[in-house]
């Protein structure tokens, strides 16, 4: 067991403005940071893995875990479940290990409550226009894009509870700001 706690680092941003990029990034700089691997309720798009981007599994499951107390938050996100173990997060803050969790501001607002002494960043996108450009290169079906849209407005209004705010206008730019934030933050 380490002397010193790990600390939860939590990422969040609308759909489609760069945070799982960013969130990569950041893991290959830094390979020492533990991800938690979210559970969702939709289907997984064609470039992912089960276990690797997310852990897909059935309505039926996912409130079988909520009703035994299996996350430290979850939410429905764009008509979908999304939730993180809460066993994943503590074991590695207790053993020492930073955390990264790439989650929904719904999420996140829940964690915070629970982790005040976390770090808390969010990514906004330069624009909607560039939003919806963005979601519409991923493959999105007309009514995922039109739904993941309208939900922007109430996901960015979370951003001042956030301690950081990084806008993503430029991905190179954008990753220099989080990654100085992860190594102060680390440091601290």
């Amino acid at each position: 067991m380490s002397s010193r706690e790990g600390k939860l680092f939590v990422i969040s941003a609308p759909s489609g403005a760069g945070k799982t990029t960013l969130c990569n990034m950041l893991r290959d700089e830094f390979p020492g940071i533990a991800y938690s691997v979210s559970y969702t309720t939709r289907p997984p798009r064609p470039d992912e893995t089960h276990g690797t981007q997310y852990y897909f599994v059935p309505k039926e499951t996912f409130e079988e875990k909520i009703a035994s107390g299996d996350f430290l938050e979850y939410a429905v996100v764009h008509e979908n479940y999304y939730g993180t173990s809460g066993n994943e997060v503590k074991k590695n803050l207790a053993g020492g290990k930073n955390i990264l969790l790439d989650i929904d501001p719904q999420g996140a607002m829940q964690l915070k409550g629970k982790f005040d002494r976390g770090v808390y960043i969010f990514i906004m996108p330069p624009s909607i226009d560039t939003l919806r450009r963005r979601l519409t290169l991923r493959n999105n079906t007309r009514e995922s894009i039109e739904i993941r849209l309208a939900n922007a407005a109430g996901e960015i209004a979370y951003k001042n509870r956030y301690d950081y705010i990084i806008v993503n206008d430029a991905l190179e730019h954008a990753y220099a700001e989080l990654s100085d934030i992860y190594r102060r933050e680390e440091n601290k």
